[in-house]
């Protein structure tokens, strides 16, 4: 660290970020980048101007999220990956941390004192022909933004009224009711390469394929991805639509919030970097 710089993560660091990104594989864009970073704190890694290394905390609430955690490949192994991860980490103060970790990752996010407690599952490809005929599901305005949240909260323990504004300005998040009142949600947004479905909340594995499968339909023959806990019960059901199973990551949190046994689960990501 002798001739480099440590530095908060700002706007002007989003090119090199996204350079990271690309040389691991990842498919996020400039604008996915931008809309992580616009939630969130972080710290990076500088040679002169060049980014070498990246990481983002996201806070939502009591749980705070690290991810983006990516060393430049000709510069691994020098500790720059600890280093920056541990500034990050130190500009918020969460009673939980949570990431998704890769194998690669996993020695030194045990070190830093996170444990497993899961796996995701990555699914994407082409979106199959179901049947015709399908209606899209009532789409959710900024009004209904508090109860999207409160129900979002139920489900995760999080505090991500912020993500969904977020996600409905420029994506879109449909709804299912009962008896006038939402009770389940799942939202649509370009993302990588094509559409991500996600985050999807909804009280049972029924109930989330019904909001699922019509947006899978609208979607024939584009780029799709889903993320979700390996033990939703989504995986063979969701391949069949024509998204594969091509990865994932453990779940790995450090410290515990208790998510209050509700109706509402998870049954789909709104990424890996903020759950």
């Amino acid at each position: 660290m002798d001739t480099l710089t440590l530095s908060p993560f700002g706007k002007a660091h989003l090119e090199g970020a996204v350079r990271l990104s690309r040389a691991v594989s990842w498919p996020h864009r400039l604008e996915d980048w931008a809309l992580l970073l616009s939630l969130s704190k972080g710290s990076v890694v500088l040679d002169g101007e060049t980014v070498l290394a990246t990481t983002l905390v996201t806070p939502m609430g009591p749980v705070a999220t690290a991810s983006m955690i990516i060393v430049d490949g000709e510069r691994r192994g020098a500790g720059l990956g600890r280093r920056v991860m541990e500034a990050a980490m130190a500009q918020v103060n969460p009673q939980e941390w949570r990431l998704t970790a890769t194998q690669d990752g996993l020695p030194l996010y045990t070190r830093l004192g996170f444990e497993a407690f899961g796996e995701i599952r990555q699914h994407q490809g082409i979106a199959m022909p179901l049947q015709r005929g399908f209606s899209l599901p009532e789409e959710a305005g900024t009004a209904d933004l508090d109860t999207l949240a409160a129900l979002d909260r139920a489900a995760t323990g999080m505090e991500r009224r912020k993500l969904l504004a977020a996600i409905l300005a420029e994506g879109r998040i449909f709804v299912t009711r009962e008896a006038g009142r939402i009770v389940a949600f799942a939202a649509q947004r370009r993302f990588g390469r094509g559409i991500l479905i996600g985050p999807v909340v909804a009280r049972d594995l029924s109930e989330a394929q019904g909001l699922i499968e019509p947006l899978i339909a609208a979607a024939e023959g584009q780029f799709l991805r889903m993320d979700f806990d390996a033990d939703c019960g989504l995986g063979e059901w969701i391949a069949a639509r024509g998204l594969a199973h091509c990865g994932g990551g453990v779940k790995m949190r450090r410290g515990i919030v208790s998510v209050a046994e509700g109706p509402q689960k998870t049954f789909g990501l709104a990424a890996q970097a903020v759950g």
